[in-house]
């Protein structure tokens, strides 16, 4: 959905690669890793909220009409899920069914900005500069949408 420019793509490498253990080594490796994904740790600078894409991808639309620009979001292999990147310690706190969080001592598959993967990809690009998605803003949206698609099923 919403990419970067090539400089945009470079501070959102940068941004990502602050959590790594190593930066500089994680940046060399991710840049020759022919599959294009690093594992970096979450918890650090940012968590991840994962959802079922039937309700992650609603989510993402009614969030794209609330606010300019989202933080990060990813689609896993096979779009089964979408993650939304919110800030660190919400993982911990949340309260959802069918919602999983990846926080701190969790690791995450990310794929290079800016290039394509084949398999996780960005529908929301880091924009570099640190942006995250509110947790409550993002429970609203997924309210929302569940909302929506209760009665696109015949709910009411």
């Amino acid at each position: 959905m919403t990419g970067t420019g090539a400089s945009g793509a470079k501070s959102a490498v940068e941004w990502l690669v602050s959590v790594a253990p190593d930066p500089d080594a994680c940046r060399w490796e991710w840049e020759r890793n022919p599959h294009g994904v690093a594992l970096l740790p979450a918890g650090r600078r940012w968590d991840v909220l994962i959802l079922p894409a039937e309700l992650g991808y609603p989510t993402l639309d009614v969030l794209t009409r609330l606010v300019d620009r989202p933080g990060p979001v990813l689609a896993d292999f096979g779009d089964a899920r979408t993650g939304f990147f919110v800030p660190p310690g919400t993982a911990t706190r949340w309260l959802g069914t069918g919602v999983r969080g990846a926080g701190a001592g969790t690791w995450i598959v990310v794929p290079y900005p800016g290039r394509v993967t084949g398999g996780v990809r960005w529908l929301v690009a880091p924009d570099g500069m640190g942006t995250l998605t509110d947790a409550a803003l993002l429970e609203m949206a997924m309210h929302e949408a569940a909302g929506r698609i209760g009665r696109a099923g015949g709910g009411s």
